[in-house]
């Protein structure tokens, strides 16, 4: 399917260039992620602090997750418009302020379920300019060449820090007191946008002649017409919306099961949460051998037995050892699909158009995530919350047929190997 006219993309970074950036990317999203993990942690402890409703603590995710459905097309319109390093230092702004509004709020003994909400929405925003612009700059800042490495890297980091490192941090920094953790928070997100400063060439996408033509909402359209013409691409994105809501749903009530029936405290529902991320760096450090032993193919298949075994574990037992080890698998499936759709979009999506298919597709997946967080608050509320993860359990298993005749060996194939597209 050919895609909308596109002009060439712009200068090719040089490999100089492409491996400064490199380094300066992982860095920022290694300290922005860890910043994120801890903050994972923080509010969803900090509500269980005020209430023991499953609907309104699983709301905390819900408000860091919905900015994604409400704003991620529009985002992904200004991304393919402005300098996504600026954007990058404007989301780290709106991070910041948000920090430092819950920072007052806690010191001054004003916390409350809804200075949550607008602090997660915020925050919410934020995360969605920042991964767009991310995922988009990309391309822009290295060299064909070095892609595969740099997106194993970053997303290494990215699990590592986020669902690792950063829960298990954020942990004991809210055993030391919130104030503690959210303001540690707000000093890593100072640090990233220093970090920026370092990278090097130009980041605002090229438009041929002049601006783009056409109003916000034909720029969006380009954007999903693209998605929904491309039938890899647009299988991709409905599965990752099944899995993303699976996060969503474990991630926003997994706080209150933890600490309720599993009887957990912070540091142990930090470990727990850790034992995501460690899936996801073992799944870092081995995707390159992993799709060379198994193929492209069924490395990202793994995925989707490592979710469903990530929301089936709850439904089964309590113990911690054994929810732990379907979040392992959980996170090692999660990185090698990352890392593998990251690398098969890239090459099919023109640059000029990334911002907005980044829109578009994180739209069904980080989009789904709210939907996966309120709908299992409500199931959990009528029906328990093992019924509750066992829903998701089965909603898991039913994309693994369209995913086996959709992402084919000839689909892989026809996947061009360095993307050459201006048009």
């Amino acid at each position: 399917m050919t895609p909308p006219a596109e002009p060439p993309p712009g200068p090719r970074p040089p490999a100089e260039a492409g491996s400064r950036n490199t380094t300066v990317l992982v860095t920022f999203t290694a300290v922005t992620n860890l910043a994120d993990g801890v903050t994972k942690v923080a509010l969803p402890l900090m509500a269980t602090q005020l209430t023991d409703s499953p609907a309104k603590v699983s709301g905390v995710a819900l408000t860091l997750t919905l900015p994604w459905l409400l704003a991620a097309l529009h985002v992904g319109v200004l991304v393919d418009r402005y300098d996504r390093r600026r954007l990058l230092w404007i989301a780290n702004t709106v991070r910041i302020a948000a920090i430092a509004a819950l920072l007052v709020a806690a010191l001054g003994d004003a916390m409350s379920l809804m200075v949550l909400y607008v602090g997660g929405a915020a925050l919410g925003v934020a995360e969605v300019i920042a991964l767009t612009s991310a995922a988009a700059l990309v391309p822009m800042a290295v060299p064909p060449e070095g892609r595969d490495r740099a997106n194993a890297w970053l997303a290494g980091a990215e699990t590592a820090c986020n669902e690792f490192c950063g829960p298990f941090v954020g942990g004991l920094l809210v055993a030391a007191g919130t104030s503690v953790a959210l303001g540690a928070t707000g000093v890593a997100y100072v640090a990233a946008m220093a970090i920026l400063v370092l990278l090097v060439g130009r980041f605002t996408p090229t438009h041929g002649d002049g601006p783009p033509t056409g109003t916000v909402n034909q720029r969006i359209a380009e954007g999903l017409r693209f998605l929904w013409q491309q039938r890899l691409l647009r299988l991709m994105a409905f599965s990752v919306g099944v899995l993303a809501s699976c996060w969503g749903a474990w991630l926003a009530l997994m706080p209150l099961m933890a600490t309720k029936t599993m009887g957990l405290d912070a540091r142990q529902y930090g470990i727990l949460l850790s034992a995501l991320g460690a899936g996801g760096l073992i799944g870092a450090l081995t995707v390159g051998p992993v799709n060379r032993l198994l193929g492209r193919r069924w490395s990202m298949f793994a995925d989707l037995l490592g979710t469903a075994a990530m929301v089936a574990a709850p439904v089964i037992t309590t113990r911690m050892w054994v929810v732990a080890v379907g979040a392992f698998l959980g996170g090692m499936g999660g990185i090698l699909w990352t890392v593998n759709s990251r690398i098969i979009s890239q090459r099919l999506v023109p640059t000029g158009m990334m911002g907005r298919y980044n829109a578009a597709a994180r739209l069904f997946s980080w989009g789904a995530m709210p939907l996966g967080a309120g709908l299992v608050g409500l199931l959990a509320e009528l029906f328990g919350m093992r019924a509750a993860f066992g829903v998701f359990t089965v909603a898991t298993l039913l994309i693994i047929v369209p995913f086996l005749r959709t992402v084919t060996p000839g689909a892989l194939a026809a996947v061009p190997v360095e993307h050459q597209r201006s048009s």
